[in-house]
């Protein structure tokens, strides 16, 4: 006896919803992407204009200068929604939590040569405060800005860097024996330390930045640019011939995170300048007017970290800078 299994293919009525029919094409199918974050943002139908600004509507296009036909184009080509996110970052937490556990048994800070033990504690443990800061910044965007991309990418990016200053913690602790004195050290050196007024000064600054695109570029590209890149590339290579190595494996999620999370920056601002010569020109003159605070603010670290050679470090980072800029569409810094 012989059995034929024959199949039947049934074409499905509909490949996705409407509104994303409207936006991609009738009869072709929509990314999980595309149906977790196109079209989510209110735009009628508020109860209540917000108390404390009562000029706007609780989710405005106004809250920017920058201007967009749609505000849904400022999407995320890492496409990342809560499910690939979360488990993206479970993936990475999973092995930061070996690197961790391997320093710690091994109390591999104790390779760490004394001078650069001391630059660690001056230099890297006060970065928790700018992480918060960084992490403040963020959660603005989420609430203040508008389209779900783009709102949905910015709370991904204030948990990031919540668990970048929770690295930074472990890190210190790590560094100091399990001894939270260290935390308390690097407190009052962000508060008191003259070596950190200017970037203390510019964080408080920018968290009190309106217009959440200028934000954006001011802490996600300006800023990050400039501080990530010092902290755990320039300095990291710096330390490897120092007995660095628990410092490498402390900070490798922060390098991985900066080139994936710089992906995201760079597709939002090309979007916005190349919308319209209006956007471009803002943008420039936000670039123009933040970039001498951002110099200003790092070149003490820089100059604390590497001494003679921290103008050819300032130098390198930017010509990265002007170099991302360049592919943006827009001019570079001095």
């Amino acid at each position: 006896m012989s059995i034929d299994i024959k199949t039947a293919h049934i074409e499905p009525q509909r490949l996705t919803f409407d509104h994303l029919e409207a936006r991609i094409g009738k009869g072709k199918a929509a990314t999980r992407y595309q149906e977790a974050v196109h079209d989510f943002q209110m735009t009628t139908n508020f109860h209540y204009r917000p108390t404390w600004e009562p000029e706007m509507e609780l989710f405005d296009v106004r809250r920017t200068a920058i201007r967009l036909e749609d505000f849904d184009a400022l999407t995320d080509p890492r496409q990342y929604y809560y499910g690939p996110y979360t488990i993206q970052r479970a993936r990475q937490q999973d092995h930061a939590d070996s690197n961790f556990a391997l320093i710690e048994k091994r109390n591999l800070f104790d390779a760490l040569d004394p001078v650069w033990a001391a630059r660690l504690r001056r230099l890297v443990v006060p970065l928790r405060h700018v992480e918060w800061g960084a992490n403040t910044n963020n959660t603005y965007l989420s609430g203040y800005g508008y389209g779900a991309p783009f709102t949905s990418a910015a709370l991904m990016q204030a948990m990031d860097r919540l668990g970048i200053a929770q690295y930074l913690t472990r890190l210190a602790l790590a560094l100091n024996g399990q001894r939270p004195e260290i935390l308390d050290e690097g407190k009052a050196l962000w508060l008191d330390d003259p070596l950190w007024q200017p970037l203390r000064r510019l964080v408080e600054d920018s968290m009190v930045q309106k217009d959440w695109f200028e934000l954006h570029l001011l802490q996600n590209l300006l800023l990050d640019s400039q501080l990530v890149p010092f902290a755990y590339v320039q300095l990291d290579e710096a330390m490897a011939a120092h007995g660095g190595l628990a410092y490498t494996l402390a900070t490798e999620f922060m390098r991985e995170w900066f080139g994936e999370a710089s992906r995201w920056v760079d597709a939002t601002v090309k979007t916005a300048a190349s919308a319209s010569a209006e956007n471009t020109a803002l943008l420039n003159q936000w670039v123009a007017q933040w970039w001498p605070r951002v110099a200003e603010a790092v070149a003490p670290l820089l100059a604390a970290a590497f001494e003679d050679r921290a103008e050819a470090v300032a130098a390198a980072q930017r010509g990265a800078l002007n170099l991302r800029l360049g592919k943006l569409g827009l001019a570079g810094v001095a």
